[in-house]
């Protein structure tokens, strides 16, 4: 199972870069709107040499790693309220659910009358997007624990912070970490989104907009193909982050 879940990636991989190789060689596809592989590694390895690109990749993975971070230290908490306060879930879930429904691009220029230009706004757009999968995740975790398990907990003495912590956050913490896995995914989303249509640092969004102004084909897939790693890493990543916690706490 284990060798399935390696292998059968890679063979998509495999298929997918035969069929560009094809298609670029026959000419199906123009060049301006499909580069050849050749030229795109060509570009990727001259972008990674002179810097540009290790530097635009550290912009956005900062500006996603903390509005990750500032929707982690609010999502959580207003997940546990919303598992264990009715009034509190009635009043906050709906405007979560409406704020799912405005597209990540619309709140990018309040995030500049808000907070001005540059990093700070792509951090807390980062952040919008990356709290909804988070909270829900924490509501569910929590409302999904046996009820037995809870007054059993209680029977023993357990109650307030300590209930909290120590019984329901850790059988929680499987839904907690799912959310986390697909927020931080979204904020790098958010940090590219961000990037272009904000600017400030220069990031993978801006290398985007500059290849496009420039009609540099390559130059775009080369910054895409570098996303895509950042996105697959950082899914593998978090993924064996999840497992090694899922397995400490549970004693196995």
């Amino acid at each position: 199972m284990e060798r399935a879940r390696i292998i059968a990636p890679l063979l998509v991989a495999v298929c997918v870069l035969c069929t560009w190789i094809i298609v670029t060689e026959l000419g199906i596809i123009g060049a301006y709107a499909l580069p050849k592989p050749g030229l795109v590694w060509d570009r990727l390895i001259s972008g990674l040499a002179d810097g540009y690109l290790i530097h635009s990749t550290w912009q956005t993975l900062s500006s996603a790693f903390y509005g990750a971070f500032l929707a982690l230290i609010v999502g959580i908490p207003v997940g546990f309220g919303i598992a264990h306060f009715k009034p509190f879930s009635a009043a906050i879930e709906p405007y979560l659910a409406a704020s799912q429904a405005i597209p990540a691009v619309a709140f990018a220029p309040l995030m500049v009358l808000w907070v001005g230009y540059g990093t700070p706004p792509i951090v807390l757009l980062c952040a919008l997007m990356v709290v909804f999968p988070i909270v829900i995740n924490t509501a569910v975790g929590v409302r999904d624990i046996d009820r037995d398990l809870i007054a059993a907990a209680r029977l023993d003495g357990a109650g307030g912070f300590i209930l909290l912590t120590q019984v329901e956050f850790p059988l929680a913490l499987p839904n907690i970490l799912a959310g986390i896995r697909t927020g931080f995914t979204l904020s790098v989303t958010g940090a590219v989104v961000g990037e272009l249509v904000i600017g400030g640092e220069r990031g993978l969004g801006t290398e985007l907009t500059t290849a496009q102004h420039l009609n540099d084909s390559a130059g775009m897939f080369a910054t895409i193909v570098v996303l895509a790693v950042i996105a697959v890493g950082i899914y593998l990543l978090l993924r064996a982050i999840e497992t090694r916690l899922i397995r400490t706490v549970s004693g196995k």
